[in-house]
């Protein structure tokens, strides 16, 4: 069987990350990188020698012979290029946030449809045993009605992260906390309760020198019925304390928590108690000097190379991902700030 062939645009820590699992993943193919970085590039090429490297995007399309591109550019850069790569006639998986804008996320799900491509978005948390186990338990009717949910980010961004991309916290670039630390957790909260019909919000800058909010706070109504808290920041001191969803049902209560929802924190369900064999065993990625959200991204390239061999759905692709730009839309559009 002919393994799926990927391209990676977008060489940092993320970019890196796809390079590694789409190389251990035995129906994937790592054919060639991108970025305009060329001491990156010559570092790679030394770790992947069969791999062909550019700095040039449009170079890489049009010669490169991939199936799918992954982009791992700042935010700003994602709705252009993958608008470029469904011309080119490549699938495209695309890092959160899908884009800035839902007007271009709905530009990128045109220009795939009108060149006969798929868009994926990545949404790797989906993948977490807490969290696979609570949409099951959900889609059961297990906790009844759903009245309540609170969902906390609180993590730490030194100074030194926003220092080492000229795009970090320039909100023409990176849009906002919501989109670069928050997307996974709202993809959550919309997948299992509607969209968002309703915020009100208050955001503050208070402990950066950056464009965008370092602090949030939100309540939610979602189309359900259910009612939510959002809390963000990323001004908890030194280290990251807590990403939680805790859902309030009225057969059941379940807290979602760790660091980056990798573990369940509180179980109480009517006759159902917490099963005994699930592997909780969900590490963060890595990235030196902080930690991002689980690492996953090798079950998603599983799924996504499955998927396309056999022509099935399963992977978060544009229509979904589009939900997620339209609850950080609803929040920011409704936000009070000094």
């Amino acid at each position: 069987m002919r393994k799926i062939r990927f391209g990676v645009v977008g060489c940092g820590h993320i970019g890196r990350r796809h390079i590694a699992v789409i190389e251990a993943e035995s129906q994937a193919e790592m054919v060639a990188i991108c970025d305009v970085d060329q001491q990156v590039l010559q570092k790679l090429s030394a770790d992947y020698p069969q791999v062909i490297s550019y700095t040039n995007y449009e170079r890489m399309l049009a010669e490169a012979a991939i199936d799918i591109i992954c982009i791992c550019t700042p935010h700003g850069l994602h709705s252009i290029m993958s608008i470029q790569a469904a011309y080119a006639k490549k699938h495209i998986l695309v890092e959160k946030p899908m884009a800035l804008t839902c007007l271009e996320s709905e530009r990128m799900i045109q220009a795939a449809e009108e060149n006969g491509v798929s868009l994926y978005v990545v949404k790797q948390n989906r993948y977490n045993a807490p969290i696979l186990l609570t949409k099951r338990t959900l889609d059961e009717g297990r906790l009844g009605r759903v009245f309540m949910v609170q969902c906390n980010v609180m993590w730490n961004r030194h100074d030194a992260y926003y220092e080492q991309s000229p795009w970090r916290g320039k909100k023409h670039l990176e849009g906002g906390a919501l989109q670069t630390q928050v997307s996974h957790f709202l993809d959550l909260l919309v997948w299992w309760f509607g969209n968002i019909q309703e915020a009100k919000t208050i955001i503050d800058t208070l402990n950066h020198d950056i464009e965008i909010e370092d602090c949030g706070v939100s309540a939610l109504r979602f189309e359900s019925g259910t009612i939510g808290s959002l809390l963000w920041t990323t001004c908890v001191y030194n280290v990251n304390y807590e990403g939680s969803i805790t859902i309030i049902g009225e057969k059941g209560t379940i807290k979602i928590g760790g660091k980056y929802l990798n573990k369940i924190e509180f179980w109480d369900v009517m006759s159902y108690p917490m099963p005994e064999d699930i592997d909780f065993d969900d590490a963060p990625n890595q990235y030196g000097t902080y930690q991002g959200s689980s690492s996953n991204h090798d079950k998603l390239i599983h799924s996504l190379a499955e998927q396309i061999i056999d022509s099935r759905k399963g992977v978060v692709e544009g229509d979904e991902g589009l939900k997620t730009i339209q609850a950080i839309e609803k929040i920011y559009g409704q936000a009070e700030a000094k």
